[in-house]
């Protein structure tokens, strides 16, 4: 059971002086959090693709690079790549890139995006948003099979017999899927025999188990091995010495967050209501002690069969000591815990 953390380098203003962080000091933050997450014996850390003023992170696998010569065993990993709206040659290249640095530690996790920014940014009309992602992928996984590579799309110039460098130390270079919540997405996913990971954001994480389900029953029909068909998902939280403690320092920035966000797309108020809610024992946020946010990993292991958890720890600015403090807890206590029981239930 692997765990591990996720971020979007978010730099919204500081719910207590309004101020918004600059992005060079919020990319340099990361890099510390990074290296700590490797220090504390984290599997893995995350980084989101926005192109956005409220996010610093428009190219995590420079930011994991940087990041990638200080640390010796996290795994290093987009959360997620843009692939309807990137060039799948230039995100294999950056990627491969990456794992040469890292010594075999990359990867990528290819989904849709939750925003549109970076269609018009780069050219792509958002009419093709689904073919767009469908051709995306399949020349991604052409140019991690083959050095050289003969490809033909609707979207993109022709590719004839041209190598791709670097090649990456691992051979392949991981890919997974990510979703949040599109049976079509899923069923690529187990399709193509690719993990899958599942963004939880709203709702129950029990509800996500069809999606899951049908990911596993489509991967072993196309003839899969059930040892590829991970499964990692990804939820809001944060961790504190005391639950009080924890609730104190999260909700303040998660709001302003949430309710920035809400403002674009017609969404509710986010309330202190909504918060308590979404962090009730069977909610998607996982704010609390170590003991109480180990104890939601393993309902969502149980209910969902995972092989690994991402918190995503920043929703909004907080003060940078917490989240250290956070990813530290996260490590040491809540990893260790969530580590034997799922061993002792394996």
């Amino acid at each position: 059971m692997e765990i591990g953390i996720s971020s979007f380098a978010e730099t919204t203003a500081d719910p207590r002086t309004g101020e918004v962080m600059p992005h060079p000091q919020r990319l340099r933050e990361v890099v510390e959090e990074i290296v700590l997450a490797d220090q504390v014996g984290l599997d893995v850390y995350g980084l989101g693709e926005h192109h956005r003023p409220d996010y610093a992170s428009s190219s995590p696998a420079v930011v994991l690079a940087a990041a990638a010569t200080r640390t010796e065993r996290i795994r290093l990993t987009s959360a997620v790549t843009v692939l309807s709206s990137a060039d799948p040659v230039r995100v294999f290249q950056d990627f491969a890139t990456l794992d040469g640095l890292s010594g075999g530690r990359a990867e990528i996790i290819a989904g849709r995006g939750s925003f549109i920014e970076s269609f018009p940014l780069f050219g792509q009309d958002l009419d093709d948003y689904d073919e767009l992602y469908a051709e995306n992928l399949e020349l991604l996984l052409a140019v991690r099979a083959s050095e050289k590579v003969t490809w033909r799309g609707g979207h993109r110039p022709a590719i004839v017999d041209r190598g791709v460098y670097p090649r990456p130390v691992q051979d392949p270079l991981p890919v997974w899927i990510g979703v949040g919540g599109n049976p079509a997405s899923v069923v690529r996913a187990g399709t193509l025999g690719l993990p899958l990971a599942v963004a939880i954001i709203g709702g129950r994480p029990e509800q996500f188990a069809p999606l899951v389900e049908l990911y596993r029953e489509t991967g072993r029909a196309a003839g899969h091995d059930e040892s590829v068909l991970r499964v990692a998902t990804h939820s809001h939280g944060f961790v504190a010495d005391t639950t009080q403690r924890a609730v104190e320092v999260n909700f303040p920035p998660m709001q302003v967050a949430m309710n920035a966000i809400g403002a674009d797309r017609g969404w509710h108020r986010y309330s202190r209501t909504s918060y308590e809610a979404a962090r009730s024992p069977r909610g998607a946020l996982l704010v609390g002690s170590p003991q109480e946010v180990a104890e939601k990993v393993l309902r969502q292991r149980a209910d969902l069969g995972i092989d690994r958890f991402m918190l995503h720890v920043s929703v909004g600015t907080m003060p940078h000591r917490d989240v250290l403090h956070a990813i530290e807890l996260l490590g040491t206590e809540v990893a260790p815990i969530v580590r034997a029981e799922a061993a002792a239930h394996v």
